[in-house]
């Protein structure tokens, strides 16, 4: 068995380590631009770009190693409709967007970010509380990794809603879904966070007209992909104070550049995209899994669906 493994930093060798041990019988290949690369049975990639795709229209199947699939899908016309696409079912994931997002949240509601202000202007001042029953708490993206945020936040005692593509049901949380429901959902959630996947429909949901649903005084936390925030519109419904304070740790330029103006607005915490990092030790037991199936002729779990993107 042939493996081909790329990473845009080159730093592929970790991997091909964790590989050798959970797949032995399998030969780990690297990919560069130019040179010609032996047939493979598999891949595993992450961001390829589109003439590597080329070169992969025999292999069994595509591993990503992560969850999110908007960074393959642009290319995906490259690739025969025949060979799937997979992507990473949690693999830790949940753990860490959970212990983020539940952070993000019980930060604004207990005004923890307002406290740290107070102290670095040597204030002693206790500020009057929120109130748990409309502290309600939105996540856009009902998927594996919004159910895990969802358990997080449910010892807190907040009210719990959810909004998706298609109707889910949840316990203890109040579902949306499709364009119908999208109003309503935003008008009654005070924190809205975001773990859609990044399509052609969700690219810049948070704009200003939606925005402007949220109650004044909102928060907003986003922890899926930087497009699904309309950059402009969400500065200036701060600094208009109809939105109380951001949370981000995705952008539409990683790294963010220094001169952008979301680092001089203190109502924004920027984070380095880091609230759920890829456990190679876990993605790699469960890609090996998964291959281990596919030879077996068995289905797998977390196939990309093209017509969706995810």
């Amino acid at each position: 068995m042939r493996l081909l493994v790329y990473r845009p930093d080159g730093n592929i060798a970790p991997w091909a380590d964790d590989f050798a041990r959970c797949l032995p019988q399998a030969q780990c290949v690297a990919w560069s631009e130019g040179a010609r690369l032996p047939p493979c049975d598999y891949a595993v990639v992450w961001a390829p770009p589109e003439a590597m795709l080329r070169e992969l229209a025999e292999v069994k199947a595509i591993f990503l190693m992560g969850a999110g699939a908007d960074a393959i899908m642009k290319h995906a016309g490259t690739l025969p409709a025949h060979v799937p696409i997979v992507r990473l079912g949690d693999a830790g994931m949940g753990v860490q967007m959970g212990e983020y997002v539940a952070h993000a949240v019980l930060r604004y509601f207990r005004r923890f970010d307002h406290y740290v202000d107070q102290a670095a202007a040597g204030e002693w001042k206790p500020l009057a509380t929120h109130e748990r029953e409309s502290f309600s708490v939105g996540v856009m993206g009902a998927g594996a990794l919004g159910r895990r945020v969802l358990d997080c936040l449910r010892p807190f005692g907040f009210p719990l809603q959810a909004w998706s593509r298609s109707a889910k049901e949840i316990d203890g949380v109040r579902s949306f879904a499709g364009d119908d429901g999208l109003d309503a959902f935003l008008r009654g959630t005070r924190v809205v966070v975001c773990m859609l996947p990044l399509t052609d429909a969700t690219a810049n949901i948070l704009n200003r007209t939606n925005l402007a649903k949220l109650p004044r005084g909102a928060y907003v936390i986003n922890v899926a992909r930087g497009a699904h925030v309309a950059e402009p519109d969400l500065l200036a419904a701060i600094q208009s104070g109809h939105i109380a304070g951001a949370t981000l740790d995705v952008f539409r330029n990683e790294p963010l550049p220094r001169q952008h103006p979301f680092w001089d607005e203190p109502r924004i915490t920027i984070t380095p995209h880091i609230a759920a990092l890829t456990l190679r030790d876990e993605s790699v037991r469960q890609i090996a899994g998964k291959i281990g199936q596919l030879e077996r002729g068995e289905p797998v779990a977390d196939v990309i669906n093209r017509e969706l993107g995810y």
